[in-house]
């Protein structure tokens, strides 16, 4: 591309790469603009697990799953909570547009695309206990086959396309720092050419400065990403009237390049940013024994029947169960004064419940080898990258008797807590006299044994109950699990053309914003709490919404 671009787009994530691919189908010509390297295209998508969020799909049906857009938008506004007339006027009206592609274009949208799906989908998020509050009614965690890099493939490769047939340009190692305002319109960006790297993708690379930029444009879209590996802005915005002091101890579950800079630089030029307070971290985050970027979580995302306590081995109070309520467990843990709890769990348990986030730690999926997935999930064991963090993580206390595991997890404490053998035995012994019954009062057991009645569930991801003390099941395993950092909630303010609003409520000319900067859209197409699978999906419906309304406009 020799002439100036009509459209640049500032980072080159899963949104910046839909956003491209929607201006290259309508013949636009865009520069996109990054501060890493190329080994770097998709961004955070590519680390993904690759979950995105259908209603009513032919998986559902096929799983006797009666999903409707009618109960998506209750889940949805149930758990959003709206309730700011101001801050969230767009992102209402975004979560019922979004609710609305998920039920009809976005699978074959992406179908299209060559995206495939597995046919057992995740039950994420199962809420807080009431119909109309937080939470998925019914399963809609729909896995990419292929995980993470699938999901940004099917939209990397067109975009390759069009820069091979001269309609997109990459300006890699571009870090903006300015947007360009002239008028009442942003006509470009300013910024620092860093130093070239061949890092690998994920890898922290260096900020010096070899010189400087400017380019300009018809519009820009900022597509930039949130603030999930700057723990300073994090603890800034922290809100603590709703969870509690800002954890100590903070790992990071996104790379370095994760920074947040541009809603700052966006928010000089004249753009409004809202609900900051809003984010989506997790409250079972594990150290990873083999980092790929400093500071390198990695999620646990449960089955049901780990027993969850706090740091000082106090059994967490109701529906506070694992893949519950994020938010509500984020609550119940630091109200505690301390910013960790413990999973106890069996063998029988890690092998069937425990999947970890990240394409890396999918690899049979990610790969999309049949035989290797079905070798891996079928085999006797956990799967391999699980029993990897059973061996070698700081994060993982086994022993074949209670007393020893409770010795090994005060010698991984923190913050002066300590767990009372006696009492954690009581707590154990209780619940696993209530496993004789087919039926029970202990509400966690009831939610197993809801869970089971799923297909899914049964199959893949619930085990029988049976005794946490039973050796039969052994051995025992306690996880110390930390807060992990990932996802911003709130950002950017955005029409449903993804063009940022201005603090006066007016669109802003000539810039437009999509994907976590925008808080998926509208900033804060999910309001307080998250249903899962719906981060991915937000980048393209976002990114989508900004390249076809620009497409258009610029014709």
């Amino acid at each position: 591309m020799t002439d100036q671009p009509d459209v640049i787009v500032v980072g080159a994530g899963l949104a910046g790469l839909v956003a491209t691919h929607e201006l290259v189908k309508a013949g636009r010509r865009v520069l996109v603009v990054d501060q890493e390297n190329r080994n770097n295209l998709g961004g955070q998508a590519f680390w993904s697990l690759g979950g995105l969020f259908f209603v009513d799909s032919p998986e559902q049906r096929r799983l006797g799953i009666k999903d409707s857009y009618d109960l998506a938008l209750q889940d949805w506004m149930g758990s959003a909570g709206f309730d700011r007339e101001r801050e969230d006027h767009w992102g209402r009206q975004w979560a019922q547009a979004y609710v609305e592609f998920a039920t009809t274009e976005k699978r074959q949208y992406l179908h299209d695309l060559g995206l495939r799906i597995t046919p057992i989908l995740g039950w994420a998020e199962r809420g807080g206990g009431n119909a109309d509050g937080h939470g998925n009614s019914v399963p809609r965690f729909h896995l990419t086959w292929g995980t993470g890099p699938e999901v940004v493939r099917v939209f990397q490769e067109p975009v390759l396309e069009g820069e091979k047939a001269g309609l997109v340009s990459f300006a890699f190692r571009h870090q903006v720092d300015e947007l360009i305002v002239e008028g009442d319109a942003v006509v470009g960006v300013r910024g620092t050419v860093l130093e070239p790297t061949d890092l690998e993708r994920g890898k922290a690379s260096s900020r010096n400065k070899v010189g400087e930029f400017e380019l300009r444009a018809s519009a820009v879209i900022v597509t930039s990403g949130g603030i999930g590996h700057n723990h300073d802005l994090i603890r800034k915005n922290w809100p603590t009237e709703r969870y509690g002091k800002c954890p100590e101890t903070l790992i990071a579950g996104v790379p370095a390049h994760v920074d947040g800079r541009m809603l700052e630089i966006t928010e000089n030029a004249g753009g409004n940013i809202v609900n900051r307070d809003r984010m989506w971290n997790y409250t079972e985050g594990i150290n990873n024994w083999d980092p790929i970027w400093p500071n390198h979580a990695i999620r646990i995302i449960p089955g049901p029947s780990s027993m969850w306590f706090d740091a000082t081995g106090k059994r967490l109070p109701a529906p506070n169960f694992p893949g519950f309520d994020t938010n509500g467990t984020m609550k119940a843990i630091l109200s505690t004064g301390h910013d960790y709890s413990w999973f106890v769990l069996t063998q029988t348990i890690i092998e069937k419940e425990f999947a970890l986030s990240g394409s890396e730690q999918n690899p049979d999926i990610t790969s999309k080898d049949l035989k290797f997935t079905l070798k891996s999930r079928l085999a006797k064991g956990a799967p391999g990258p699980v029993e990897k963090f059973k061996e070698h993580g700081v994060d993982f206390v086994v022993a074949d008797n209670l007393r020893d595991l409770v010795d090994g997890m005060n010698k991984i404490g923190r913050g002066g807590a300590t767990v009372d053998f006696a009492e954690l035995e009581r707590q154990i012994v209780a619940r696993d006299r209530e496993v004789a019954n087919k039926f029970s009062k202990d509400l966690q057991l009831m939610a197993i044994t809801n869970a089971r009645q799923y297909i899914g569930d049964k199959l893949a991801r619930t085990a029988k109950p049976h005794r946490i003390l039973d050796p039969e099941h052994g051995p025992l395993i306690a996880v110390r699990l930390n807060i992990l950092t990932r996802k911003t909630l709130g950002g950017l303010e955005t029409n449903l053309d993804s063009q940022v609003m201005r603090a006066d409520g007016t669109p802003f000319t000539g810039l437009y914003a999509a994907g976590e900067v925008a808080g998926f859209g509208g900033g804060g197409v999910h309001g307080y709490n998250a249903l899962e699978g719906t981060f991915l999906g937000g980048c393209i419906f976002s990114g989508r919404a900004a390249g076809i309304a620009l497409g258009k406009s610029l014709a």
